[in-house]
């Protein structure tokens, strides 16, 4: 596994090492051992989830708050999505920044986003398919989330939005969102 920094200490893209031929490919998805000497951190996770989106669906930007933040390990695993992960911790130095990459069924990166980030990202392909591992279970009352398009975060979306959630296109600023611990 090729492990790329970001601009985010904490926010890791995982590359997986790929052994293909003519008759398909292999690679190993995740491995505990070698994710936790990548994170540097013992993580337990609970939850998977998986989702499928057409082309322009926007998903995000949520985090839930704690006793049950969650990070999580996401990939796309058809198709293609722009993801975003952006530092919503008050005391970071990292605060209101964000990382983004580009996550495909072709290039089977992952992201690993800590508890702490708000998380989103945008159908770039006909429609994509995306998984990822939470560290705690689903909880709807402390789930949050911050506007798509907040001008004080400014994210490059690479396409125009075409689909979102009545929840999302309401979702406060990062200035107005509830972080409270």
């Amino acid at each position: 596994m090729n492990v790329i920094k970001t601009d985010i200490p904490d926010v890791l893209i995982l590359e997986p090492k790929v052994f293909g031929d003519d008759r398909g490919f292999f690679f190993e998805s995740f491995n505990q051992k070698n994710f936790e000497s990548a994170v540097g951190r013992k993580v337990e996770f609970v939850q998977d989830n998986h989702s499928k989106s057409s082309k322009g669906v926007l998903r995000g930007l949520h985090y839930q708050l704690p006793p049950y933040a969650q990070a999580k390990l996401v990939r796309c695993v058809a198709g293609e999505v722009f993801d975003v992960a952006v530092d919503i911790r008050k005391e970071s130095v990292t605060y209101g920044k964000y990382v983004c990459a580009h996550l495909s069924a072709e290039n089977k990166r992952q992201m690993w986003i800590p508890e702490g980030f708000a998380h989103g990202f945008i159908v770039l392909s006909d429609s994509a398919e995306f998984v990822y591992k939470t560290t705690n279970y689903y909880a709807p009352d402390y789930e949050r989330g911050i506007l798509w398009n907040d001008d004080y975060i400014n994210i490059p979306w690479p396409i125009p939005m075409e689909s979102i959630s009545g929840k999302d296109a309401q979702a406060p600023t990062l200035q107005g969102a509830d972080r409270s611990e």
